[in-house]
């Protein structure tokens, strides 16, 4: 018996003006799909984003989204959702780093902005999927169900920031280049066969919506500048600076505390207090994190019955740690099998069950490893 091949789809494919997101438009169009693409506004004066070829929400990049898909030979759009951006993402940065949390503003605009307002609008139009150039695999079950998986490449996979995506908005979600084991060199020669202009067009690495790079700056212009103290452990004051949204758990540049420890090794930052603008620093092995509570939940499926084991990523760009996690009310309880450092509220953290993409939930509070007690000194035997 002859199978009947699927029916093509009409999909909106959200072109960025780089090169992923093209190539993700023309092989849906390839693949025989009703494909449109969008351009997405995110700023209400786009000459005040980064220029060039370094962001996804300038003048040019638009312009090239629009070339790239009159290769393709799709229709495009230009969809103003500036507003929408400034109110869930932008101001939902500033308002996490004035709390002393440290927000991922990428993560919160595929939840807010791509796979929410974007998708809302799409199906309100009768699309039936929207499709980005995320590096992810989104598989269907014998049930119809969805599950979403980390990418094929694990050097590009980028499902950690789509770790926000429910059963709903995956049942939409098209991500072509995430099956595919291909270098970023090959998309790119993908992109030149294609005659698409985008081909050599730098990725863009930095936070689109700060036109310099200078995340401190930015908080600056947006919260003032506020001198606090930096201080010790034992809450000995060892400097001062302007602000204490310009610190992040577990950095170690940038400290201007003028003198070194008295064992004479690095110290870090260990905790911001936005209440009294102050920042504590201390050695290395007091960032030990051995658990973690965690709110928000978005599980993509259903949710767990209660502890299971899995790793968990608690960075864009990091490895995978052995956890056990178990949901507890509304939030979520996580230990971890061996202590991780760098563990900051407001952070994401994505439960993984092998390539599977379990679900997310913001870090609200770290539990640290209870400190050794010190050795008796050689005056005191």
């Amino acid at each position: 018996m002859t199978q009947t091949p699927p029916r093509p789809l009409r999909v909106l494919a959200a072109m960025s003006g780089g090169v992923d997101s093209a190539v993700a438009a023309a092989r849906a169009a390839e693949a025989g799909h009703d494909v449109t693409g969008v351009h997405l506004a995110l700023s209400a004066n786009p000459q005040s984003f980064r220029t060039g070829a370094r962001g996804c929400c300038t003048i040019e990049d638009s312009r090239d989204a629009r070339r790239a898909a009159d290769v393709i030979g799709i229709p495009f759009y230009v969809w103003d959702l500036a507003e929408r951006f400034r109110e869930d993402v932008v101001e939902d940065f500033v308002a996490e780093y004035e709390a002393g949390r440290t927000p991922n503003p990428c993560l919160r605009c595929n939840e807010k902005i791509k796979f929410a307002a974007l998708l809302d609008k799409a199906l309100a139009l009768g699309f039936d999927a929207v499709c980005t150039g995320h590096y992810a695999t989104v598989v269907t079950l014998p049930d119809g169900g969805r599950e979403l998986h980390r990418a094929s490449d694990m050097a590009k996979d980028q499902s950690y920031v789509l770790g926000v995506l429910d059963e709903r908005q995956l049942a939409h979600a098209m991500f072509p280049l995430g099956d595919t084991l291909t270098t970023k060199d090959e998309i790119r020669a993908e992109a030149e066969r294609r005659g698409l202009a985008v081909a050599k067009k730098p990725d863009s690495h930095d936070i689109c919506f700060i036109a310099d790079g200078d995340t401190q700056g930015f908080l600056a212009s947006r919260l003032g500048r506020a001198e606090g103290d930096i201080v010790d452990e034992s809450g000995t004051r060892l400097g001062t600076h302007e602000g204490a949204y310009g610190f992040t758990i577990g950095q170690r540049k940038g400290l201007r505390i003028g003198h070194p420890a008295a064992d004479g090794k690095p110290r870090y930052v260990l905790d911001i207090s936005p209440v009294d603008n102050r920042v504590t620093v201390g050695p290395a092995e007091a960032l030990d994190v051995v658990g973690l509570t965690a709110i928000r939940p978005r599980w993509c499926g259903t949710a767990p019955a209660g502890a299971g084991a899995y790793t968990a990523q608690l960075r864009a760009h990091g490895g995978e740690t052995p956890v056990t996690a178990e949901p507890v009310g509304d939030g979520l309880r996580v230990e971890f099998a061996e202590p991780v450092r760098g563990v900051a509220p407001g952070q994401a953290i994505v439960l993984y069950d092998g390539t599977r993409v379990v679900g997310s939930a913001t870090i609200a509070s770290t539990r640290r490893r209870t400190a050794a007690p010190a050795e008796p000194s050689a005056s005191a035997v």
